[in-house]
């Protein structure tokens, strides 16, 4: 059966995801999805409002009664193996982005990586990565 999400997809939902785990999407968080989008190879072919309309669709999910769930559920099912740690450090570079890792995000990263199949260790140095890379001089 064809997955419900592309690969590219299923990216946008784990950024878009974590970044809503607090119950509000920052300035910060929308300029980092941005970012990623824009020099990342995974989303090169895509068109302007893709993006937008494909954060509204991972909204709606959420909003529902089991949405994290239903989202976890759909990344699993759309990632092939090799992206799968890419959609995780994708994830905690959102979650960092505003210099710390707040404990609504910690439990998405951590459910993410469960339904991932992600080594503890891996996410562990994709996570230290990240917030290395959100350091200031």
């Amino acid at each position: 059966m064809k997955p419900q999400l592309l690969p590219h997809e299923a990216l946008i939902y784990a950024m878009v995801t974590v970044a809503a785990a607090d119950r509000q999407i920052s300035d910060k968080e929308i300029s980092r999805i941005n970012m990623l989008v824009d020099e990342l190879p995974a989303f090169r072919a895509l068109d302007d409002g893709w993006l937008g309309r494909e954060a509204q669709n991972c909204g709606k999910i959420l909003a529902r009664p089991e949405g994290v769930q239903r989202v976890l559920d759909l990344i699993g099912e759309a990632l092939p193996v090799h992206l799968r740690e890419t959609a995780y450090a994708l994830a905690a570079e959102v979650a960092v982005c505003d210099q710390s890792i707040e404990d609504d995000e910690k439990r998405f990263l951590a459910m993410l990586a469960d339904k991932l199949a992600l080594d503890p260790l891996v996410c562990a140095a994709l996570e230290c990565g990240a917030r290395a890379r959100q350091r200031s001089a």
